[in-house]
């Protein structure tokens, strides 16, 4: 087997990101306790209980948005909002629902021709995890001792600087010691039980900070045995050429291209344009390996419609951009819509969907609707070469595939207008 395959789908995705407990809340599952109001604004600890059926529920809005493939924040059982928080790794976290609730949103995505990828939190577990757990409770004692990386007995988990490693040294959230065949294995095991459920990939989570090149090599190995057509792509923030060998990584989240993209139409003190198609011709370099999950919008930044100089022109021209580059656009819940939303939580407000009628006939629904369709219908949008042009008053960027060429031509004098730019067909 060719491990350093790519699955030829990503290239056609579009992908749309949900962040569970925001998302939507379905009557057709109740979780015990009890959650605030659905139009709360989010704190860190609140939680909305949104759940696996209104995802399920909403597969039909999705899809008709034009999307086909969802990455969703972690489902798996915890004691945060977000679920980065890992207890269990082979369950579904019951505010969300159950394993059959997950089996039938997977059957259902995939009859509309929508795949699914999961957030992997492989670098650290929660103080709730079991076998971290077990090392508060019986100490150096535990069978699991050597799991962590842990620097003096007793663990101080709760109280005081923790004794132990844990990601940003956040005491909830210890690290693993990967270089523990033990640990290895049971990390491997996770990303193979769900593959066998029958997800189509996995993103994962601050993969750099598990330092180690075998590891991940072993993980996509394991991952392609069980579905050489599995996408996996990691949240790497920094130049991502190691990843990006053929042995690691099918992409990464391009975050290179969303700090180009505000540096020049969002910052108070933008940036040149030469300057920007500099920036953006690093982050799509030619013959790099993979395809990136390109973005503008995530659970860990601001969202569009609250970043500094936003107005629906510049909101247009970045939209236009995700969609005319190379790689696979992802749409962060909301974003359709103009949602509002400062940096982690504020970025993670409950989707509205009471006013969803009205938020409709917003000009950005359409346009971004439009954006969609045009991808799937032009070969060059996926397939095609890039090439930047730069002239006086303007500059293009070109995409083309045989006789087929895409112009999208911007100008930057223009850019709080609606004649900021424009799209040609050769």
């Amino acid at each position: 087997m060719n491990c350093s395959t790519l699955p030829a789908w990503v290239k056609d995705a579009v992908f749309y990101q949900i962040f569970p407990d925001r998302f939507c809340r379905s009557p057709k599952y109740k979780a015990i306790g009890k959650f605030v109001s659905w139009d709360t604004l989010p704190t860190r600890e609140n939680m909305f209980g949104g759940n696996l059926c209104g995802i399920e529920d909403k597969l039909t809005y999705i899809k008709g948005l034009g999307v086909n493939a969802l990455y969703l924040c972690p489902i798996f059982k915890s004691n945060s909002n977000h679920r980065y928080h890992t207890v269990d790794y082979f369950e579904i976290d019951p505010v969300l629902g159950t394993m059959e609730d997950f089996d039938r949103l997977l059957a259902k995505a995939h009859k509309l021709g929508i795949r699914i990828i999961l957030d992997g939190v492989f670098n650290h577990s929660s103080r709730g995890f079991f076998q971290f757990n077990s090392l508060m409770e019986l100490g150096e004692e535990s069978p699991y001792r050597d799991w962590f990386h842990v620097h003096s007995w007793p663990i101080r988990a709760y109280s005081g600087k923790p004794n132990y490693e844990c990601w940003w040294n956040y005491p909830a959230l210890p690290k693993f010691n990967t270089d523990n065949p033990d640990v290895r294995e049971f990390l491997f095991s996770v990303g193979e039980f769900w593959m066998r459920r029958g997800i189509d990939g996995w993103r994962l989570d601050v993969p750099n900070e598990i330092d180690d090149d075998s590891f991940w090599q072993e993980f996509r190995r394991r991952i392609k045995k069980i579905n050489k057509n599995a996408y996996i792509v990691g949240e790497i923030w920094d130049e991502p050429s190691r990843w990006l060998q053929g042995d690691q990584f099918d992409g990464v989240m391009n975050y290179g291209f969303r700090r180009a993209v505000l540096a020049y139409l969002f910052d108070e003190k933008p940036i040149s344009t030469e300057e920007f198609l500099r920036r953006l011709q690093a982050a799509f370099p030619e013959k790099q390996f993979g395809v990136p999950m390109n973005l503008l919008g995530s659970h860990d930044v601001t969202r569009l419609a609250s970043l500094p100089r936003a107005n629906e022109f510049r909101i247009r021209l970045a939209l236009a951009l995700l969609f005319f580059l190379p790689g696979a656009p992802s749409i962060y819940y909301g974003d359709e819509i103009s949602m509002a939303g400062g940096k982690d939580p504020d970025n993670r407000r409950t989707f509205p969907w009471n006013n969803l009628p009205t938020l409709k006939k917003q000009p950005i629904f359409a346009y971004l609707k439009d954006l969609i369709a045009l991808r799937h219908q032009e070969k060059a949008l996926r397939q095609g070469s890039l090439r930047f042009e730069l002239v006086d008053d303007s500059f293009t960027v070109v995409r083309r595939l045989g006789k087929t060429e895409l112009r999208l031509q911007v100008f930057p004098d223009k850019l709080d207008s609606g004649d900021c730019f424009f799209l040609l067909k050769k």
